[in-house]
């Protein structure tokens, strides 16, 4: 009888269940003292990513591999869990440290507050995940099938405008989910965000579980809770959370995200594809409606919730809290530095760590735009803090394209990727701002490697997604252009508009559409506006320049798992 070999799913699926890689952390310190070669296969390929570690490319990406997924190097990523981006200055300086002790210098703020390190040994592990622990921090559940960090509004309780500060039970809510053995084994990545500030800056639209402040009125006066949306999520196919008829007390908020979670990990169906295993896909593939999780919901949690209350969902703002600006807090501002691509330098971040002592109470945050603040600075020393930021490189403010634009790891250490973004990024910056240095709209450009979306190129102004181009028998970085991606009140996936060309190309057709819609929009016409009215054969003839047929927005050389994103 021939042998029925196991699907990837059914390997991973009975690894997890074989064994909880959070109780092994004797197993990853014999690996150190027997070098990479000692490592099987199930950890390099499974284990260690619950751990918030997993092996780094060889800089080829995909093309330099098989079915879908590049060579590996005896190096690993790593990724550091920051929920809400709160962080300490000793925490910083311990980051810091370990970057230029275990990391080669090489840092990145990821689009999930987190921060992710590269070149790190096998014989050095053990060691940096105990300098962490020392620090309070921890890369548990950073990567994997698992409750990833919480994020939230790095200005809670600071923000004037805000609703309600969220951060107490973000914390709450990454406590419970971080190492807990309940929720090792899902289906696949679970992320949360909650927040309480009015502009969503943390993006509840592509959460699994997204919580937004939300006040009703009651005889007592107002009461502040939740909504909830549930099933958000990019990739290859996009799918923005759906918003329950729920409205969710504080208190409740522990025990719903813990509902959704049984429910996604019992849901046997999510656990037959990687590539839709998703929470999502309850939505996309498998006939679940808003109505119908929300029964499912309450049976879960063993209460009814409250129906929804009315919401404002936020319009076109800037996210990136980028900038010099006053906090709830009397005499205080926070200073919001731009940090290109979210790459940042052990000594940039001591630099951080040095001003936020000196000038004001030791404390750092983290956004989902890669950037970084600091808070509760004297108003008086803001612009200090502010001109030194600059001089180490962290500009406080910028060019519309300095500040919008986001790019993933690409192939420069990521496997998947199938082309570099982070050196790519920094050029195409460049690039723009001596092109077009009169623009002020706001633009979020977001740059991804491949189609897995980790660059969020889905809700993004222009998101360009990476291919490859062969010319002259070569294959070369290129680029697929999307348009019209948006969160909040104008929430779309961009659409896909039939145009790609070389990667060096890239500033050439941005270039040219920025002019055309300067030159020929209507009177307060922003981007969004002006991409709406235009249909994607128009946008594609801007781009290049002349009437082009669509090109199909290929999915890339083989099949590409789905990514890692931070």
């Amino acid at each position: 009888m021939p042998e029925i070999k196991e699907t990837k799913a059914q390997k991973v699926e009975r690894l997890k269940r074989e064994k909880n890689a959070w109780e092994h952390l004797d197993e990853i310190r014999s690996f150190a003292r027997a070098g990479f070669n000692s490592i099987p296969p199930e950890w390099l390929g499974t284990y260690f990513r619950s751990w918030g570690v997993y092996t780094q490319g060889d800089g080829a990406g995909v093309t330099g591999g098989v079915g879908g997924e590049g060579k590996s190097t005896p190096f690993f990523m790593m990724r550091i869990r920051i929920p809400n981006g709160l962080l300490a200055t000793h925490q910083l300086r311990t980051i810091a440290e370990i970057t230029q002790q275990h990391a080669r210098g090489v840092a990145d703020i990821t689009v999930r507050q987190n921060v992710q390190l590269h070149w790190v040994t096998i014989e050095s592990l053990p060691e940096v995940l105990d300098q962490l622990y020392r620090a309070g921090l921890t890369t548990t559940g950073a990567c994997g099938d698992v409750a990833r960090a919480v994020t939230g509004c790095p200005l809670a309780g600071l923000d004037a405008d805000e609703i309600y500060d969220a951060s107490p039970l973000a914390l709450e809510l990454d406590r419970h989910f971080a190492g807990n053995a309940e929720f090792y084994n899902l289906p696949r990545k679970f992320k949360m965000s909650i927040t309480g500030c009015r502009v969503w800056c943390s993006y509840p639209e592509i959460n699994d579980v997204g919580f937004t402040a939300v006040t009703r009125k009651r005889l007592s006066g107002t009461e502040t809770g939740f909504s909830v949306r549930i099933g958000g999520g990019l990739s290859t196919e996009p799918h923005l959370a759906a918003r329950l008829n729920a409205f969710i007390r504080p208190e409740q908020v522990l025990p719903v995200a813990r509902g959704v979670a049984e429910i996604f990990k019992a849901s046997d169906e999510l656990r037959q594809n990687r590539k839709q295993a998703r929470l999502k896909y309850l939505f996309l593939k498998h006939g679940y409606t808003p109505d119908s999780f929300l029964a499912e919901l309450e049976d879960r949690i063993g209460f009814k919730l409250d129906s929804a209350e009315h919401e404002d969902p936020p319009a076109d703002v800037y996210r990136d809290h980028v900038g010099v600006h006053g906090q709830k807090q009397h005499s205080v501002s926070y200073v919001g530095a731009a940090v290109l691509r979210g790459r940042i330098t052990p000594d940039q971040m001591r630099t951080a760590a040095t001003l936020a002592e000196r000038f004001a109470d030791g404390h750092v945050r983290t956004t989902v735009m890669q950037n970084l603040l600091i808070v509760n600075i004297p108003n008086q020393h803001a612009d200090d803090v502010a001109s030194e930021l600059q001089s180490s490189g962290l500009p406080v403010g910028g060019t519309p394209f300095l500040r919008g634009t986001v790019a993933c790891t690409g192939s420069e250490y990521c496997k998947l990727a199938l082309t570099e973004t982070k050196g790519f990024a920094r050029w195409l910056v460049g690039e723009l701002e001596e092109r077009l240095p009169g623009f002020d709209q706001q633009l979020k450009l977001n740059i991804t490697g491949c189609p897995n979306s980790c660059g969020q190129h889905w809700i993004a102004d222009l998101g360009i997604e990476g291919k490859k181009i062969k010319v002259d028998g070569r294959m070369q970085d290129a680029y697929y252009f999307c348009v019209g991606g948006a969160v909040g009140q104008f929430q779309s996936i961009a659409r896909p508009v039939g145009y790609r060309c070389l990667a060096t190309e890239v500033p050439d057709a941005i270039e040219r559409l920025l002019n055309q819609f300067q030159l020929v929009r209507s009177s307060g016409e922003n981007l969004r506006q002006f991409f709406a009215r235009h249909s994607n054969d128009e946008i594609r003839s801007l781009l290049s320049g002349e009437i082009q047929p669509p090109v199909d927005r290929d999915l890339a050389i083989g099949s590409v798992p789905h990514g890692v994103e931070g």
